[in-house]
């Protein structure tokens, strides 16, 4: 799990804006959003014409969603024309930034609809930190501490479903092909949470996830279901620290009778994203490809 000791060796790396550009270059490129103005109905105003062309013909437009208690901010990629299966994606604790929304503009490059989610927004709201850099180097931790206090598995499900009933409600998405959901570091547990909140998301990716295994009732592992298609990628540096959650993990995905796989992977916390000092490419592909084949066996069900 990302924590302060992890977090100190990194602004120790000093990382720096070159490393940040070289990795998003290698995701295929940054996701450009337009200055868009949010209308009523939770999309860009005006989308026809102020939503950004990213590229490989993406459209791009900042959103908000209707939830319990407010409006979740975030930014929705999909093909400019058509229908397709949805996915949300959440970012790692550094919030929504240039690397996650590169990572949402991809998918959809891939043929998805494609929401990243402002995991903050019952707080101080999106764009809090400009790269991983910036969040390591300049007490982003402390920042986002009371935040994180918010989040719950109740929270998570009731966002999940605010995204679903949203992402549902947009031209670009086809209602009749499951969703997915990925989610990074302190949002890896969401899409097991997500698939069990809502019949609409089938595919979750927990990608370096943090607090999988807990005492509580409503621990992630227990909250598995026979429905669900899981992929819990594991970094060797968390297995190391807590090697029997693997075992723990294996057993509840042969219990709950879904598929899936549980693996660790040989590259370190926060290895898929962009712009963290840990990003594998080589490793960060094959996670992605794996999401990837969840994704298009749902649409093909």
């Amino acid at each position: 799990m990302c924590d302060r000791e992890q977090l100190a060796l990194m602004a120790a790396n000093k990382l720096d804006r070159r490393r940040f550009g070289g990795a998003l270059a290698a995701t295929g490129g940054v996701a450009m959003l337009g200055a868009c103005t949010v209308g009523s109905n939770g999309e860009a105003a005006g989308e026809a014409s102020t939503a950004a062309i990213g590229s490989g013909g993406v459209l791009a437009s900042e959103v908000a969603v209707p939830a319990p208690g407010g409006t979740i901010g975030g930014w929705f990629y999909r093909p400019s024309a058509g229908k397709h299966p949805a996915v949300i994606m959440w970012p790692d604790i550094a919030g929504v930034r240039p690397a996650s929304k590169a990572m949402g503009e991809r998918l959809a490059r891939e043929g998805h609809a494609v929401i990243v989610p402002d995991p903050y927004w019952r707080d101080a709201g999106h764009a809090t930190f400009a790269d991983f850099a910036d969040f390591a180097q300049n007490g982003g931790f402390d920042k986002v501490a009371p935040w994180r206090k918010r989040f719950s598995a109740a929270t998570v499900a009731e966002d999940s479903a605010a995204l679903v009933a949203w992402l549902d409600g947009q031209e670009a998405v086809d209602g009749d092909t499951p969703m997915g959901a990925r989610g990074h570091c302190m949002t890896g547990s969401w899409p097991i949470h997500a698939v069990k909140a809502s019949s609409r998301i089938r595919a979750a990716a927990s990608m370096h996830g943090g607090g999988l295994v807990t005492d509580a009732p409503d621990s992630p592992h227990r909250q598995l279901i026979g429905a669900g298609v899981y992929h819990i990628a594991i970094a060797q540096n968390d297995d190391a620290k807590a090697p029997g959650e693997k075992t723990v993990l294996t057993d509840a995905l042969k219990e709950s009778g879904a598929a899936g796989t549980v693996e660790v992977y040989p590259a370190d916390h926060g290895w898929t994203v962009p712009d963290s000092p840990a990003y594998d490419k080589a490793q960060a592909e094959r996670a992605y490809a794996t999401f990837l084949a969840m994704l298009r066996s749902l649409a093909k069900a």
